[in-house]
């Protein structure tokens, strides 16, 4: 695996990313919660625009894979900020962001802030709000009291034996950037894929998302066998597909344009 570039951040973080050369509509890649650009949606993507001559970013939040920071002192908030600063340093012209699980919500906040850089949105199981609709509920009420009283809790996590630590900041933080209480003012075109087998987000999420959202030109997938992760042969192949026909509407428009 080739050694990551390293974008500067303010306060000496540093953001490391992968970025290919290409086209526009570029395609920029965010991950989900606690998992970072190295995985199979990353890497097919990164090949996907290798062989479409594509330009393409994948890159990793404050405290996740290689980049620096803990990611217990992370927030939804700061997350979002490091996909606009990768947005605005790393890509030139018209964007797709491919968001999986949190990285829907990001990709959301992120397109609101810069809307004129957006050409379409791609949602992987997106989770928007999920600190508030999906985490919180989830906690007991010992937990609760914990994050209330001492600021942080710690839950099991199957992929890492020690668990892992939600700070009360991510939910207080998560509150100030939700989403889903009202509209959503983009109008670019979105594809959503979601799994009906999802355990971690239902896909009722993504039926939610697409009738909050302003742009007409809204699709939801559902995959029946579907599991949160969506990275199947037969998945990323869907993924693929969705990503062609979003660029071959600019295609579209510029002849109209002509």
């Amino acid at each position: 695996m080739n050694t990551p570039l390293i974008l500067p951040r303010p306060g000496g973080a540093t953001i490391a990313y992968h970025r290919l050369a290409g086209a526009t509509p570029g395609v920029v890649f965010l991950g989900g919660f606690r998992s970072d650009m190295t995985g199979t949606k990353g890497l097919f993507l990164q090949d996907f625009c290798r062989r479409r001559g594509r330009a393409f970013v994948r890159f990793d939040y404050f405290g996740h894979g290689a980049s620096s920071g803990d990611a217990t002192l992370g927030t939804i908030g700061r997350w979002t900020e490091d996909a606009i600063a990768v947005l605005d340093s790393l890509t030139k012209g018209r964007q797709i962001l491919v968001g999986s699980s949190m990285g829907g919500w990001i990709a959301l906040l992120a397109a609101l802030t810069r809307p004129e850089r957006i050409h379409a949105l791609v949602g992987i199981a997106a989770a928007p709000d999920f600190t508030e609709a999906l985490l919180w509920p989830r906690l007991t009420e010992a937990q609760k009291r914990a994050l209330k009283d001492t600021g942080a809790v710690t839950l099991p996590s199957e992929h890492d034996p020690a668990g892992y630590t939600l700070r009360r900041e991510l939910f207080e933080d998560g509150k100030r950037h939700l989403v889903m209480p009202g509209p959503i003012a983009l109008d670019c075109p979105v594809r959503l894929l979601h799994g009906m087998r999802d355990e971690a987000v239902p896909w009722q999420t993504s039926i939610s998302l697409a009738e909050r959202l302003h742009s007409c030109e809204v699709l939801v997938i559902l995959v029946k066998d579907g599991d949160h992760r969506l990275s199947s042969e037969a998945d990323l192949v869907r993924l693929g597909r969705a990503l062609d026909e979003l660029c071959g509407l600019e295609n579209e428009v510029h002849s109209v344009d002509s």
